[in-house]
């Protein structure tokens, strides 16, 4: 099969959260199985020409946006990481050319995001003219690229190149949906009789989402716990009723993980090697952790957090068990960047408790690689959580991860039983102090009373595989149905 990936983040080379793994890693496998393979993501002035040596490739890329008339762009062509899978990158400073990929500095979103990502997904498209690519499946990912879909049923239906291309919708995250004002109906240029409640019209807005999950052929989430979720008002975020409406074509497929690069047995930032056979390595390596964050060096539950500090990942929960967590006998050693509130929040913490708790308020990719390696327990706390992948690291890394079970948390982790020796993690199912400090206390009792339940628990998750070569071929199997829906 030829397929197109559109993204607005792909690793290595722009990265936000799990959206830019499966952009950068699953491509790779597709590729592997023998398909042609191309990745379109925009070009954020992060990403560096020389840096990723980018050529540039043909003239000028036109893109038609509605009433804004025709817009020109450049275009690079990279690899993706460790393959021969073609990445393009779409230049055009006006829109791409700032210091993040969706925010201002204060964390409020462009205010232009809207005409940023209708003008990707259109450049894509108008991409694989200027390639003579005719792609059978096109493959869009969240709200940013759900106009794709759009684009496809409407202006590109009967297109030489683009006519017969079914489409793949994936939500990584449905809170996150592209909602703005009626007038971009004028820029999208699909017409307005598509502005209604089953397209792109919600409450008298435009949702880019909504519209994608309508137009694609298929739609999945990045997990069956999620796909389910997601019909719910709980989890639905406004759009249960249109996932309901299209559940015939809602799947759910789990994210993997690279075990290349998490693996404990050859990770370059870890201070020592270990694997399930020798563990003997996993105390050197929460001996560095300790040393490397400025705690001491004692013999005590030492729990690992690698999180964005928001709403969705449950930091508000810690912070309200925090003081109940400090009188226990551990140490947590906290990774992240989020909302104000919580960096105030945790760096006075620090200073509070330099015994117990160390944080750094940054994103460090290497940091994170030796606290899933150092830390005795990782934990996951998410109001919701569509995959989630730390929860994946963890139990690679021999690390039982502490979770609320939702989403793809809920899908990964069997809770352990200590009678049976049986499971991978601890979860909690009700979302409240109590119930995450309970468990948080379940996890460290066990740490201290039952090292062969311990030593079960670590043998249990580190023999789990979640590989990206089983998740491909499962994308395999959605890309062939889509076809044949489209073409029956």
């Amino acid at each position: 099969m030829k397929i197109l990936m559109v993204a607005s983040e792909a690793v290595p080379f722009a990265k936000t959260g799990g959206l830019a793994d499966v952009a950068g890693v699953l491509p790779r496998f597709l590729h592997a199985l023998g398909h042609d393979v191309r990745v379109v993501i925009p070009r954020h002035y992060i990403v560096g020409v020389e840096k990723y040596q980018l050529r540039p490739v043909g003239g000028p890329l036109g893109v038609p946006m509605g009433i804004m008339g025709e817009l020109w762009a450049g275009v690079y062509e990279g690899r993706l990481a460790n393959s021969d899978v073609p990445i393009y990158f779409i230049d055009y400073e006006n829109y791409f050319g700032r210091a993040n990929l969706y925010n201002e500095d204060d964390g409020q979103g462009y205010q232009d995001n809207d005409n940023r990502f209708v003008f990707l997904s259109r450049a894509a498209l108008q991409l694989c003219k200027m390639l003579d690519f005719a792609p059978d499946i096109v493959h869009a990912n969240d709200w940013h690229t759900a106009a794709v879909p759009i684009f496809l049923n409407t202006l590109y239906r009967h297109d030489p190149h683009l006519g017969g291309a079914a489409s793949i919708l994936t939500i990584h995250n449905i809170e996150y949906q592209g909602r703005y004002y009626s007038g971009l109906m004028d820029v999208l240029g699909v017409g307005w009789e598509h502005f209604h409640h089953l397209g792109l019209e919600w409450n008298t807005q435009v949702n880019l989402l909504k519209g994608g999950i309508y137009h694609a052929t298929l739609f999945n989430a990045v997990s069956h716990g999620y796909a389910e979720e997601i019909k719910t008002a709980q989890f639905g975020h406004g759009l249960e009723g249109t996932i309901l409406d299209r559940q015939d074509a809602l799947r759910g497929i789990l994210n993997g993980i690279d075990y290349q690069e998490w693996n404990p047995v050859q990770d370059p930032f870890i201070a020592a090697p270990y694997s399930r056979d020798d563990l003997s390595g996993k105390a050197l390596c929460k001996a560095d952790l300790q040393r490397e964050m400025g705690l001491p060096q004692r013999p005590v539950p030492l729990i690992g957090l690698v999180a964005r500090m928001v709403h969705q990942k449950g930091i508000d929960l810690v912070a309200e068990i925090f003081h109940r967590l400090m009188a226990l006998d551990i140490q947590v050693v906290l990774l992240g960047t989020g909302e104000a509130w919580a960096h105030d929040f945790f760096a006075q913490a620090a200073q509070r408790h330099p015994q117990r708790f160390a944080c750094r308020l940054a994103y460090d990719n290497a940091l994170a690689h030796r606290i899933e390696a150092g830390a005795d327990f990782f934990l996951m706390p998410s109001r919701f959580e569509p995959c989630g992948l730390n929860q994946l690291f963890s139990l690679a890394y021999g690390t039982p991860p502490i979770v609320h079970a939702v989403g793809g948390l809920d899908d990964t982790v069997e809770n352990f039983d200590e009678y049976n020796l049986s499971g991978t993690g601890f979860k909690f199912y009700d979302f409240n102090p109590n119930a995450l400090f309970d468990t948080i206390g379940w996890a460290v009792h066990t740490w201290f009373n039952r090292p062969d339940a311990m030593h079960a628990i670590i043998q249990n998750g580190m023999a789990r595989r979640f590989s990206w070569e089983g998740s491909a071929k499962e994308y395999e199997a959605l890309y062939q149905e889509a076809i044949q829906r489209k073409f029956p």
